[in-house]
């Protein structure tokens, strides 16, 4: 195991998310805060176990939301498969996004993994949760623009309880996690809770079913998220749902010296027309989107929210 870490140690001091002039630069420790193991954890199959695949508490903090809405993920040798679907620069270094694995940010990636055993939420996080973290945290970010924009007076618009809370930013939802005792999931155990290990390309199947998913809004006013629990028939093989279609969903973030970029999975329901070109999306399970990040208050949008992960023994 010496050889891997160093190996991934080398692979630290060599990425970056865009330029190839740049990419010999160090990428951030973002992607292993609060992840301690996290390198020995990420390995080849080839290398065989490690000690450090001994799953260790998630998160620091507490809430009073119930356990029952949890799943846990067995342990798997993975095999991760996944394109950026940037639009330009075809496969050149600093396209997408570079993994600790890996030696330089590329579009494709593949790479067998040793996920351990870990728990997700069965949903997104809905409105109603999210006031709970609100109003029991005091929670208010120093950057507030656009924070919870739907919402007016403390809380969320009549009906929204079980909709999927939007307008937060990447640290926003940290900061949920963090008073929940969870974590955000790593990119890897998204898609794995979203794919099992027979590659289907949704959650549900090999084939796209429209009857498993919202429906797409083309419109110029965008229309509120739909129940987290309205499309059961979209479930992941895991009983996991919401995994496509309705929000998309802050994963792992990225930093160079340059940029600092998240990964998005779970393609969102809003599609307007032209928007294309600038914010390219897929509902495929093998394709991720990196999602460039300015400011908190600008990084918010009506159609990302997340779920939370965390280590199970």
């Amino acid at each position: 195991m010496a050889n891997v870490r160093d190996a991934v140690d080398k692979t630290l001091q060599a990425t970056s998310l865009h330029s190839n002039e740049s990419f010999r630069r160090p990428l951030d420790a973002d992607l292993f805060q609060n992840r301690p193991g996290l390198r020995g954890r990420i390995r080849r199959l080839s290398d065989g176990p490690s000690h450090d695949d001994i799953a260790r508490p998630g998160g620091d903090g507490f809430s009073g939301i119930s356990d029952a809405d949890l799943i846990a993920v067995p342990a798997a040798d993975y095999d991760f498969v996944v394109n950026g679907i940037e639009v330009e620069n075809g496969n050149n270094p600093g396209v997408d996004v570079q993994f600790p694995w890996e030696s330089s940010p590329r579009r494709n990636h593949r790479q067998v993994l040793h996920i351990p055993r870990f728990i997700i939420d069965r949903t997104p996080v809905t409105n109603a949760e999210f006031k709970q973290f609100v109003d029991a945290d005091h929670y208010h970010p120093a950057d507030d623009h656009n924070f919870l924009r739907d919402w007016s007076n403390g809380t969320f618009p009549d009906g929204w309880g079980n909709k999927p809370v939007t307008w937060v930013s990447i640290e926003d939802a940290r900061a949920y996690a963090r008073w929940a005792g969870k974590r955000l999931p790593h990119v890897w155990e998204w898609q794995y809770a979203a794919q099992g290990t027979d590659g289907r390309t949704y959650p549900w199947g090999p084939v796209w079913d429209p009857r498993a998913v919202p429906p797409v809004d083309r419109s110029r006013t965008r229309r509120a998220p739909t129940d987290v629990d309205a499309f059961p028939s979209g479930a992941s093989p895991f009983g996991v749902l919401d995994m496509e279609g309705n929000v998309a969903q802050w994963t792992d973030k990225f930093t160079d010296a340059h940029t600092r970029a998240a990964v998005l999975r779970g393609g969102d329901f809003y599609r307007p027309l032209g928007s294309l070109w600038y914010f390219p999306k897929s509902d495929r399970l093998d394709e991720q989107e990196k999602y460039l990040l300015v400011s908190p208050g600008r990084d918010r949008s009506g159609a990302v929210g997340f779920r939370c992960a965390k280590d199970a023994y």
